[in-house]
């Protein structure tokens, strides 16, 4: 329930501060009071745009908090879960407009965002105007007309978790035959890449190698010929390098047994000697392995031919370039060859899971379906109490299919329609068409009336519903407001007397002047005031004494 509204700097308020009681709680005033800017404040905390045109002061910030207990309701704990909020069973909702336009909100002093605040604002408060009854044409609300009368909440909760397991099931099947059918116009072009790098069968780093070859290859016979004069000239020749410098360090052996010096240099001779016949029989062996052999030069060349190819038409450079792309073209096949087992998996869990969901709604829509008799002639009967003797409702709900199938939707499988007929012309048009704003109003307040017995509804506030009705009419819709504040907050503005004598708490809005300026105040009313009020209702400004009786006499008997 709503416990508290507090307003600052507001239009014509410059602060006004309201404490609501439990059950129907009434608001009166003379036109132009400042009865609608209350509402229209009270919107701003519950979400609603605002701009700076709304700040009475343009040197201060406009300030509206509400406080209301109820946070204990399951939607309501999960909410702020859902904003990362503690749970609280009071709950304060603020608005803040400063003076360059920008606005922030506020649940207990925690900074929202403003679609958070009105996430927080949709559980707590149904805020109901009398132009506000195009909801009654929206699909999203005629299921929930529905689903509360029949209560569907555990049936509706396990049909949405299902439904969302084969939306996200189809999803899944769709993304994987989009690919098989990508993948199966690529697949052709992809086997022939595969197949020409599989035919040519690289080794790891073959091209390179095959690159060293051929050059050894091609400069064979002057390799040869090199080799053979070095090898003549340190070994064959006559006297050859090697023999000369054997002769030449036995020649320094002989002398230097007194000269330590050459005795040195005599064995770096004999070791000159030996690495030099070392380096001319490591040639000879070097010789003998460079061939002269054109068939082997031209099956290289032809297999570096294959390789040059590949790598320029794959735009690569290296053999470990190649052989990763064939890795990689295996893989992409592999893949593709496993699509066909992944998309008939998707396909059969899609089906499981639709399955299960067109049970559920199956369910769903049997129990809307004997909810929809009931709806009518409860809503006539409501309507025909509040002066719409000839008006009528008529409810639908019928499957929707696609060739034998049931289309599954985020309410189930059903069409839910509400049309109306005002004066039994036996035609039913949409409500939008052939319904007046105070009609539209007094059919909201039916079908509320009913949901209101079978679910748990926020604070309902409604303004100024009871336009264009009077005597007869306007105690009914009395009388039903009041059975609905039974078990529910009810706070109403009202210009009907008939209305305002069944208030548990009666509040009267009106203008006083104040430094100058003209501003909005409210007070509530005492026993006495209250038939005060209630007696200008009915008479106008000179209240007599008959208008007095009346007055008293309905607020003794509500």
């Amino acid at each position: 329930m709503l416990q508290r509204l507090h307003i600052r700097n507001y239009a014509i308020i410059d602060e006004l501060e309201i404490s609501f009681d439990r059950g129907l709680n009434i608001i009166t005033g003379e036109t132009g009071a400042g009865k609608s800017i209350l509402m229209g404040a009270l919107g701003l905390v519950l979400g609603n745009r605002a701009d700076t045109s709304v700040l009475l002061d343009g040197g201060e910030k406009c300030f509206v908090e509400a406080t209301f207990y109820g946070g204990a309701k399951k939607a309501i704990q999960q909410a702020l879960a859902e904003l990362e909020l503690d749970e609280e069973e009071t709950l304060i909702l603020r608005r803040e407009i400063a003076a360059n336009g920008k606005s922030r909100s506020f649940v207990n002093d925690t900074p929202v965002t403003l679609q958070g605040l009105r996430l927080i604002a949709s559980l707590l408060v149904d805020l109901h105007r009398q132009f506000d009854t195009l909801s009654l044409g929206e699909d999203v609300f005629q299921f929930e007309v529905l689903d509360a009368l029949a209560g569907n909440a555990d049936l509706l909760k396990k049909y949405t978790e299902s439904f969302q397991a084969f939306r996200k099931a189809e999803t899944t099947r769709k993304k994987l035959k989009e690919q098989q059918d990508s993948a199966t116009r690529e697949l052709d072009y992809t086997r022939f890449l595969y197949s020409e790098l599989e035919e040519a069968a690289f080794q790891p780093n073959e091209l390179e190698i095959l690159e060293s070859e051929v050059e050894l290859l091609s400069n064979a016979e002057t390799i040869k010929t090199a080799i053979g004069q070095v090898v003549f000239v340190l070994e064959d020749s006559e006297p050859s390098m090697v023999q000369q410098l054997k002769q030449l360090a036995n020649q320094l052996s002989g002398i230097g047994k007194g000269l330590p010096e050459l005795s040195e240099l005599a064995d770096r001779l004999h070791s000159s000697h030996i690495e030099m016949q070392d380096i001319a029989r490591e040639l000879s062996r070097v010789n003998d392995k460079v061939g002269l052999d054109p068939v082997r030069l031209q099956q290289v060349n032809d297999r570096l031919s294959i390789g040059y190819r590949l790598l320029k038409k794959h735009q690569l450079a290296t053999t470990h370039e190649l052989l990763d792309l064939q890795d990689r073209l295996n893989e992409k096949l592999s893949a593709i060859e496993n699509l066909d087992e992944q998309l008939a998996f998707a396909g059969k869990e899609e089906e499981k899971y639709r399955n299960h969901a067109v049970e559920i709604a199956g369910k769903l829509s049997a129990a809307r379906q004997k909810v929809l008799t009931p709806l009518e002639k409860t809503t006539a009967e409501y309507l025909a109490q509040m002066g719409m003797p000839n008006a009528r409702l008529k409810a639908t709900c019928t499957k929707m299919e696609a060739n034998g199938a049931p289309i599954l939707q985020s309410f189930g499988i059903d069409r839910v329609s509400l049309l109306f007929d005002a004066n039994k012309t036996g035609r039913f048009e949409p409500l939008e068409k052939v319904a007046s704003g105070g009609e539209l109003s007094r059919l909201m307040l039916a079908i509320k009336a009913q949901v209101a017995q079978s679910v748990h509804l926020p604070a309902l506030i409604f303004d100024e519903i009871d336009t264009g009705i009077s005597g007869e009419a306007a105690r009914q819709v009395g009388l039903l407001m009041k059975q609905l504040s039974t078990n529910h907050q009810v706070i109403s503005i009202t210009h009907q007397p008939q209305i305002a004598a069944r208030a548990n708490a009666h509040y009267f809005v009106y203008k006083q002047e104040a430094a100058g300026a003209i501003k909005t105040r409210l007070r509530r009313l005492t026993e006495k005031e209250r038939v005060d009020a209630i007696a200008r209702m009915l008479s106008g400004e000179a209240l007599t004494e008959a208008a007095l009786a009346t007055a008293r006499e309905m607020v003794a008997t509500h």
